[in-house]
């Protein structure tokens, strides 16, 4: 390599992340490619520290030390960093979620404004024709979602009266997908019927959210005649649709990217005509102005992985499925996946000012923090 470009993973500090950004296998494979590894200890990623500990040539730092690393080393993440208002002065190649003006967005760009660092979003790695290049997590997140929502609509079936209780991450795709099968039987069973499936309508089922979606839905045997399969042309006409309250289950999958008519509203909710009783919104954007299910507005998360959504006069429950990181029900898997997607991107870091693709999120962060800047101003 013409310079040693120095990769530092950090330890996920929000609550059942167990996903990592290198696996220890792909820290191997960087270090033979001549890159510096740095890894923080972590008592929460899916991987054990021993596992990379014991690779030869491999740096072992405390856990959360990364603000005291080099400035020319790049932070690799997966979610959120711990709040704080302290300049951040490294490159961090994570998911940020601050360009869709997401609570605390200002902020967070200007911590990287004032200390000289840059965000390189993950979301926001694109070719030339604005398509995302890293996409290990969209298939993931709609297979784990339609999995939460049959398992969210199962529970209401067979306990009308308690809250879904909480989940924790599974060892394997399959593991999950027997789980969710034996929930269907469960309530077959209770209603004295051979086989009992949901109604289900996804939204932006030709993408590879929506794919990972319908993944699911027919690995766990729901048929194709339960499955609505919605995308730009059904929805082109504009929200809000009544069409999605004949259905069980709505999972949204779309990719938001502007304001649009906002497919759900409370009024039209507020009836016990509908079939609707489970939500899950894969895109989880509550806190964006853009949310086109305005019907909550904050997530929930494994330990509660569905909520009622306050509604009016009627009686029959709705359920709202919104945990913002919903790979980690299948932490391995996800995190093997992702560091595959990744790792043809941090071998072109030797390279960042000459790769487009680098360039370009860079270009972006560049423009997202002076209007975070300009924001705060005003603001004050």
């Amino acid at each position: 390599m013409a310079s040693q470009v120095h990769l530092w993973l950090r330890a996920e500090t929000k609550e059942n992340e167990q996903r990592t950004h290198l696996t220890p296998q792909k820290c191997r494979e960087l270090l033979q490619s001549g890159f510096k590894v740095t890894v923080e200890l972590s008592k929460q990623r899916v991987f054990e520290d021993e596992a990379y500990k014991e690779i030869q040539g491999i740096n072992i730092v405390p856990e959360g030390s990364w603000p005291n690393a080099p400035k020319d080393a790049y932070i690799l993440g997966i979610k959120e960093l711990p709040n704080s208002n302290e300049p951040i002065t490294q490159q961090h190649v994570y998911f940020a979620h601050a360009y869709k003006y997401q609570t605390g967005w200002a902020n967070l760009l200007n911590r990287f404004k004032k200390g000289g660092g840059s965000v390189l979003d993950v979301e926001y790695l694109t070719n030339e024709k604005g398509q995302r290049t890293v996409v290990a997590f969209p298939h993931m997140a709609g297979f784990t979602g339609m999995a939460l929502g049959v398992l969210s609509w199962c529970h209401k079936l067979l306990h009308p009266k308690s809250s879904m209780p909480g989940v924790k991450p599974f060892a394997s795709e399959q593991l999950l997908v027997n789980h969710v099968k034996k929930q269907i039987e469960k309530v077959s069973e209770i209603k004295g019927i051979s086989e009992l499936f949901p109604k289900i309508i996804i939204i932006g089922a030709l993408g590879r959210c929506g794919k990972g979606a319908l993944d699911l839905a027919n690995k766990v045997g729901i048929p194709a005649s339960h499955l609505g399969k919605w995308d730009i042309n059904e929805t082109k006409k504009g929200g809000p649709f009544k069409e999605i309250l004949n259905y069980d289950i709505f999972v949204n999958c779309i990719c938001l990217t502007k304001k649009i008519p906002p497919f759900l509203t409370r009024d039209m909710l507020d009836t016990n005509e509908r079939s609707l009783t489970v939500v899950v919104d894969v895109s989880c954007d509550a806190t964006s102005p853009y949310n086109p299910l305005p019907i909550y507005t904050s997530c929930t998360s494994f330990q509660d992985p569905s909520a009622p959504v306050k509604l009016g006069s009627c009686t029959k429950p709705l359920e709202i499925v919104a945990v913002d990181h919903l790979p980690s029900l299948l932490p391995r898997e996800s995190s093997i996946s992702f560091a595959d997607a990744m790792e043809p991107h941090l071998n072109n870091l030797v390279q960042s000012n000459e790769c487009p693709v680098w360039t370009r999120t860079q270009t972006i962060f560049n423009q997202k923090a002076e209007e975070a800047e300009e924001h705060l101003l005003k603001e004050n």
